[in-house]
């Protein structure tokens, strides 16, 4: 908003530029100066800070689900905060990060490519060193991580996903999925050197062991989503109601869904000798004539009325009428 001078202000800024206090090529100057500013094209500005406020509210929530679930697989004492969330070249990133080091690579259904969750092998292995029963310590030389301690690795990381996936949600419904575990950031290549990424940078502590966890999000990754990272997207969630194509999916559902059809001629009372004592040729009375309708059952409710016969050779029912509900079955 522009701010609009007093009369006051006016003259006194007149009687200044005629006695010489103030000299207005200098303020032409300032002016100038205040307008121009430095762009530098290597470090292109694709966050707003909009954008960035958005995303640090959202890994926020993230580092508290984090906090739960590591807390709850180390049965130690964690925790995770968010330190800053900033934009930068991919290539930075890359050189900022050690040379031995954690790299989940991970891509989040529907985003179309991929992203990275960079663990420092401080944090990493007191992790590793925790879950194989030790006391959560980092080891004084680290080496590759063996088979085994990658499999270890890749399951607590997995599951670690569904807290970014929850903490997603108010933005989008998206699924992430472990792709592959890197140890050299120079075998890592999702995007381009100068492509802008959000790095989403974690403080985080294990017992006495303390480390970064770094969430890298190229921009590429999630531009078709950036209008609904404006604040008042963010915070306006309205209700969900079911759409045309989930009402179609669950119609075909339901279509396909078996129910067992029993014809029932009729039924009677024997005593257990009467039973013991049944041969072929005996015959059994049943509570039904052949005048009657037969009781066609769906699953344990009588919904029909039918009338036995033949069709193509085969024995079949026809339905005579339909038992409306409430309806009183009949007498057996």
């Amino acid at each position: 908003m522009v701010d609009v001078l007093s009369q006051n202000e006016i003259d006194a800024l007149l009687a200044a530029l005629s006695s010489g206090e103030m000299d207005a090529e200098e303020l032409k100057k300032e002016d100038t100066q205040k307008r121009i500013r430095a762009y530098d094209f290597k470090r292109a500005v694709r966050f707003s800070k909009d954008h960035i406020r958005s995303l640090t509210r959202i890994h926020e929530n993230f580092a508290r689900f984090l906090t739960t679930y590591f807390s709850a697989q180390l049965r130690t004492f964690v925790q995770i905060n968010v330190v800053q969330v900033e934009q930068l070249p991919y290539d930075e990133f890359i050189r900022s990060i050690p040379k031995m080091t954690i790299l989940n690579i991970f891509e989040a259904e529907p985003l179309e490519g991929r992203m990275v969750l960079e663990v420092h092998p401080n944090v990493a292995f007191a992790m590793l060193d925790r879950l194989l029963g030790g006391a959560g310590t980092t080891p004084p030389k680290i080496n590759a991580l063996t088979e085994i301690e990658t499999i270890v690795m890749e399951r607590i990381f997995s599951r670690a996903f569904e807290s970014l996936q929850e903490a997603w949600k108010t933005v989008i419904d998206m699924y992430p999925r472990l792709d592959s575990l890197e140890t050299n950031p120079q075998f890592m290549q999702i995007v381009s050197p100068n492509e802008t990424i959000a790095l989403i940078s974690l403080s985080t502590k294990i017992g006495d062991t303390s480390g970064m966890i770094n969430l890298c999000i190229p921009h590429v990754v999630i531009e078709p989503i950036m209008p609904r990272l404006s604040v008042n997207n963010l915070f306006f969630s309205p209700k969900k109601t079911k759409g045309t194509e989930e009402t179609e999916i669950l119609q075909e559902r339901l279509n396909k869904a078996k129910l067992p059809i029993i014809a029932e001629l009729g039924s009677s009372m024997i005593n257990v000798h009467e039973f013991l004592n049944l041969a072929v040729g005996d015959v059994i009375t049943l509570n039904k004539t052949t005048e009657e309708g037969l009781g066609i059952r769906v699953g344990e409710k009588l919904k029909f009325v039918g009338s036995p016969g033949v069709k193509k050779g085969k024995m079949s029912v026809q339905i005579t009428d339909v038992i409306s509900e409430g309806e009183e079955e009949h007498d057996e």
